[in-house]
């Protein structure tokens, strides 16, 4: 196996001033969406001013405008089903606006969500002032401004913009978005999910303005019984897709000049809670969820009112759109690298037991010239050591499998790296 000198990879390509994320239009997009007054699933889907018929039609509308500009490189269009769930029981046609930036490679796709709905105290009140600026106007403004910047480029995977409907009702955009995925046999190199990521200034006035919570699995929801116990065997519980994605969001999040730290969060949301990632993780997908250091619980699902002086509702004048603008940063950088990338190795088998050597295999992917094969001791969480090869396989000399832990990753010649594939046992 001949062996390539260690790439310093340029995971993202530098941002001009007219490529980094905007704090005004942040703004002015987050303003436009609260203007809607409620954009409750169950609000009026026709109504031209009021309601998440309204919302759905301008985030459309933005989309569309962005596509324009490009010379139509954006393909706009809608999902549509009637749902019915325990926050629907009547029914309710959930409807999830997507725009597609074809990649060369057009089954595989990286997609970047936001569920645009909102709603106040009572999760049925589909008439009361909801303004979402938060939760969730700031996930919309920041998809819409990923948009707008990679669309100046052109990519290997299909990027998806998604807005979502009917997260609040019970994350019906997210499931119509992941089974549509599914039965299309897309392949999803990653799914983004950014909720709640505009927010500086949480609960009792705690403050975070250098941090950003990246929410994923380990052991993977869509496996079984026996591919967890194989999991287990291999010592891959913080090694899943999901995790494997969300350390390399930290990564990446390294690369951006002035940006913020990752908090990689080990568990798929905060606790006892959930997000429209969760069903992307239900089908086997990678998926993570964005959100914002320190949160504000008088400002979430509030009806707007004030009590013993304390004000409650999820209003613009609780947000930090500067720090918005670097949460869109790492989601920009990080999309920016996987789309570019090759896919990531399919498999991965490693053997080597009752030696000082492990042997690395692996099937070749097209468009990688390199592959980059790392490696960790086993009490370690993050990669320490690597090498690049050429083809699709090497023998790791003293790195006994034993005490290592071992992963590869594609590199594409402009060296953008997929993520990194976990190392299994093969059969015997």
């Amino acid at each position: 196996m001949r062996y390539l000198p260690l790439l310093a990879l340029a995971f993202a390509m530098p941002a001009t001033a007219q490529d980094r994320p905007d704090p005004v239009r942040l703004k002015a997009t987050v303003a436009k969406l609260v203007s809607f007054g409620t954009r409750h699933t169950l609000s009026s889907p026709d109504d031209p001013v009021r309601g998440i018929g309204a919302a759905r039609a301008w985030g459309g509308a933005e989309m569309t405008r962005i596509a324009d500009a490009c010379g139509g490189c954006i393909v706009v269009s809608n999902i549509a089903r009637t749902m019915v769930s325990p926050r629907t029981p009547d029914g309710a046609n959930i409807v999830d606006v997507l725009g597609f930036q074809q990649g060369s490679d057009p089954r595989r796709v990286v997609i970047v969500a936001a569920h645009i709905d909102s709603r106040v105290s009572d999760v049925m009140d589909a008439k009361s002032d909801a303004p979402g600026a938060n939760d969730n106007a700031s996930g919309s403004a920041l998809v819409l401004e990923a948009a707008r910047i990679l669309s100046k480029q052109k990519f290997r995977a299909t990027i998806v913009y998604a807005l979502l409907s009917g997260e609040e009702q019970g994350l019906l955009g997210g499931q119509l978005l992941a089974e549509t995925a599914k039965g299309k046999n897309w392949v999803v190199t990653a799914m983004l999910n950014n909720d709640i990521v505009g927010n500086s200034i949480g609960q009792g006035g705690a403050s975070d303005v250098k941090t950003v919570r990246v929410f994923s699995e380990g052991i993977r929801a869509s496996e079984d019984l026996p591919a967890q116990i194989a999991r287990r065997g291999n010592g891959g519980e913080d090694d899943g897709p999901s995790r494997s994605l969300a350390k390399a969001i930290d990564g990446i999040a390294g690369t951006v000049p002035g940006g913020l730290d990752v908090f990689v969060d080990r568990r798929p949301d905060r606790f006892g809670r959930g997000g429209d990632h969760e069903p992307f993780l239900k089908l086997g997908f990678p998926a993570v969820r964005f959100t914002s250091a320190v949160e504000n619980w008088d400002a979430q699902h509030q009806d707007l009112r004030t009590e013993k002086g304390v004000v409650f509702g999820d209003m613009i004048d609780r947000m930090d759109f500067a720090y918005l603008a670097k949460v869109t940063a790492i989601n920009v950088a990080t999309i920016r690298r996987l789309a570019a990338a090759p896919a990531a190795p399919d498999k991965v088998t490693i053997s080597g037991d009752l030696s000082r050597d492990t042997k690395v295999v692996w099937a070749a992917i097209p468009g990688a010239i390199s592959y980059r094969v790392r490696w960790r001791r086993s009490d370690a969480r993050d990669w320490t050591d690597s090498v690049t090869v050429s083809g699709p396989e090497t023998v790791l000399r003293n790195v006994p499998v034993d005490d290592n832990l071992i992963g590869v990753s594609a590199v594409a010649a402009d060296g953008a790296e997929s993520l990194v594939t976990f190392g299994e046992r093969g059969k015997r």
